[in-house]
């Protein structure tokens, strides 16, 4: 084994170390430990020197964005994966919505706003603008369930079960969304003397390649671990399962899908499927897309530079508030006519906060060589900590304000009775 390579093995084993105590730590002082992983990948020196007059970096941009599309394919198998049809039939509707009319809404909202800002600011509007702010709407348009119910922990079993549900589910759905969107704004910032026919043919074959390969890799694999007995017990089915879903989402690469959408696709099929042991499956990719997540930020707090965060900390800070307020109309708009009620639509509003898409969506952005590219990154990056600061600590005051909350067992004389 040769020297470098042992230094990055401890490096990065160090690292991920640190962020696993981190995120425990967080998980007692009730805060997400996505911020704590942020800010210590932010305090860690990426540049290690310069050796001939090459900058040595710890981690560089293409191994950051190679990391980051491997840890977005874990994060969405999972999201799949979790997503229980018979549990959340009862706001597939309402979260389907929001998942697909509701990502095109908001990215279309936040770029027209963004579009007038420019032109408002004096910056003006070139060819290059209306790539750049679709882009902006669809990095910020999903949510991240995972954030939502750490900080949510406290009103454990006090909430309505349909209202946690709608967030989980619309979180899981809207990922794909935003991912093809983002790759439609990239496609539109490099696709001079392109024709919009071919970018249009280009997003529907990702579309329908990456559900249609997803399916059917999903279907494959549940009936080859539906068959193969020895495979389908908790020692193999981790392991197999991990296998296949790096074959189905590099094949789907190769063949012009999209791997993300692909892989979210297989993790539904699999997780309904009714010859698999669902729980063993979900413990154990539950950890690779907890080890995916944390490095994912991980990766992001390193090759970011804090002064580039505290740069666009002004310009990050109007765009929250812009999707604080197109996701209160949107989400209003979409579940007017339901069963859910005002203040629990306000409820859901407010539970819309970024994580992991945005960050993987920016570095993207920045390894695509787009000259915009890399005010992506420190952007999305100083959005998901004001959602965390701001929005997230706000959650459970906010549900036990407006009487959304049920009484604690411990404190209800009746229970204890």
């Amino acid at each position: 084994m040769s020297h470098p390579l042992a230094l990055y093995l401890v490096a990065f084993g160090g690292l991920l170390l640190v962020s696993v105590l981190l995120d425990d730590l967080a998980a007692r002082i009730r805060v997400p430990g996505i911020l704590m992983v942020l800010v210590l990948g932010l305090l860690i020196e990426n540049h290690m020197g310069v050796v001939g007059g090459q900058q040595i970096t710890l981690l560089n941009l293409n191994q950051a964005q190679q990391i980051s599309q491997a840890a977005l394919v874990l994060v969405l198998f999972f999201g799949g994966l979790t997503t229980n049809w018979s549990a959340v039939r009862g706001v597939i509707k309402p979260a389907a919505r929001l998942a697909t009319v509701g990502v095109v809404i908001t990215a279309a909202l936040i770029g027209w706003a963004g579009f007038g800002l420019s032109a408002a600011s004096g910056v003006g509007t070139n060819p290059t603008t209306l790539p750049r702010v679709l882009f902006i709407g669809a990095m910020v348009a999903s949510t991240d369930a995972s954030a939502v119910l750490v900080l949510l922990r406290p009103l454990a079993g006090r909430l309505p079960k349909r209202l946690i549900d709608l967030i989980e589910c619309e979180s899981g759905f809207n990922d794909p969304m935003a991912v093809v969107l983002a790759g439609l704004a990239l496609a539109l910032a490099g696709g001079d003397g392109v024709a919009a026919g071919v970018l249009v043919t280009d997003v529907v074959r990702q579309f329908v390649l990456g559900i249609l390969l997803g399916f059917i890799g999903g279907t494959l694999t549940l009936q080859l671990l539906g068959t193969r007995l020895t495979l389908n017990h908790a020692a193999m089915l981790p392991v197999v399962s991990l296998a296949l879903l790096m074959v189905l989402t590099g094949g789907t690469l190769l063949l012009g899908g999209s791997p993300l959408l692909a892989a979210y696709v297989a993790g539904l099929v699999l997780g309904n499927g009714p010859t698999l042991d669902r729980k063993a499956l979900a413990e154990a990719h539950s950890s690779y897309a907890k080890m995916a997540e944390l490095l994912l930020f991980l990766c992001m707090g390193l090759v970011v530079a804090p002064q580039d965060v505290v740069y666009a900390s002004g310009w990050a800070f109007v765009l929250f508030l812009l999707m604080q307020a197109v996701r209160f109309l949107m989400v209003h708009a979409l579940l007017w006519h339901t069963t859910f009620t005002r203040y629990e639509r306000i409820f859901v509003s407010c539970a819309g906060l970024r994580g992991a898409v945005p960050i993987a969506l920016a570095i993207d952005a920045w390894s695509s060589g787009i000259p915009w590219g890399a005010s992506m990154p420190p952007l999305a990056l100083a959005v998901v900590l004001y959602g965390l600061f701001i929005q997230g600590f706000a959650l459970v005051p906010l549900a036990e304000r407006m009487n959304l909350t049920l009484p604690s067992r411990q404190h209800d004389p009746d229970a204890a009775a």
